[in-house]
């Protein structure tokens, strides 16, 4: 196991800059999750540590040891692929055995830690097969296999589910959740589906324009945004966020900073009744659509500050069109103009606001 720390690293690419000054701690036996938007710099940063990619500067360490001229092979880092990269005329065991071969391992030796890491990812059964008689989720588990025979301390994992379909991509999340308890190894897992990311990491790296834009536990970033793209990019669906003066109206005045409130779908009540709700938001509002999934509805409404999302788990207002829209004070999140978080407004109201015309 090893702790990653990128230190003041940068890349440039034909004298544009796509990772910007970044620092970064990893803890030893993590798992943790870089994500961000096609472009964001997460697979450069992750080519770097592995050594695929030359930081332009900076300085990147995998335990104790500068690890900037070391070459990939000497970093004790195992990677997985999208592709899964596997031999197409190899056996299932003849892929995981390759690189032991290459390293001069001794037979016996192989044939162990291949029975080992065989009956970990349920490949027991399929080690004489052929990457082409496998599943997709066989064949990833095959690659997994093949990187953990090194025995490594850092492993690398570039989108390894994206080709996946979304129930397999769903029980592949649960066995790499259960493969990182079990080797307590350090894991940097890069994708662009924050699903992926909440659902997975111990710790998730938001990143965009090759910049951090808050690093921390999935939940502290989903209840406790740095910054509006954090706050847009995790949760689905996305945080609502307008421009205040469009909900001026129907709140106390708040700090002369504030450019933008923000409020999660799930913390909004729809209603068809008027309300005598203290503390909260009142918007008349129209339904513009709903969809109706099991166990929660979502809803798109219209209103005077503008188009809005709702997530609610009580029953469909089928045949509905107008309602009322709740927003508790205590749910806000404000944001000055350069989309920074104010953390210090707290709003207290003793009456309800409900703009004229309500239902």
């Amino acid at each position: 196991m090893a702790e990653i720390r990128l230190v003041n690293v940068s890349k440039t690419y034909n004298e544009e800059e796509v990772i910007s000054d970044l620092n970064l701690t990893i803890r030893d036996g993590s798992f943790t999750v870089l994500v961000g938007p096609s472009g964001c710099g997460k697979s450069t940063t992750l080519r770097m540590i592995a050594g695929l990619e030359k930081e332009t500067g900076g300085e990147i360490w995998i335990g104790d040891k500068c690890v900037n001229d070391t070459p990939p092979g000497k970093r004790n880092i195992a990677m997985v692929f999208q592709n899964y990269a596997l031999y197409p005329t190899m056996t299932v065991r003849g892929n995981i055995e390759f690189g032991l071969k290459n390293k001069k391992v001794p037979k016996a030796e192989r044939e162990k830690l291949i029975s080992e890491i065989s009956q970990i990812v349920g490949l027991t059964d399929y080690l004489d097969k052929k990457p082409q008689n496998l599943s997709g989720g066989q064949r990833q588990r095959v690659a997994l296999a093949r990187a953990m025979v090194k025995k490594p301390k850092v492993f690398i994992l570039d989108e390894p589910l994206s080709n996946l379909d979304a129930k397999l991509r769903g029980q592949m999340r649960t066995e790499l959740i259960q493969l990182h308890k079990q080797l307590g190894t350090t894991f940097v897992y890069v994708t662009h589906d924050q699903v992926e990311a909440m659902s997975m990491g111990d710790e998730i790296v938001i990143m965009n324009k090759g910049e951090i834009q808050q690093a921390d536990h999935p939940m502290a970033v989903y209840h406790d945004p740095n910054n509006t793209f954090t706050a847009n990019f995790i949760g689905t669906p996305a945080m609502n966020i307008h421009e205040i003066e469009q909900l001026s109206t129907f709140m106390p005045p708040v700090n002369s900073h504030v450019k933008f409130v923000g409020f999660r779908p799930e913390h909004i009540q729809i209603t068809l009744k008027g309300s005598d709700i203290k503390d909260s938001i009142i918007l008349p509002s129209e339904i513009i659509t709903m969809e109706t999934l099991g166990s929660e509805t979502i809803y798109t409404v219209k209103n005077s500050a503008g188009v809005m999302n709702i997530k609610s788990v009580m029953d469909p207002l089928y045949d509905q069109t107008l309602v009322n829209v709740i927003i508790p004070y205590e749910k806000l999140y404000f944001f000055d103009q350069n989309g920074e978080r104010n953390r210090t407004i707290q709003m207290k109201q003793s009456e309800p606001l409900l703009v004229k015309g309500g239902i």
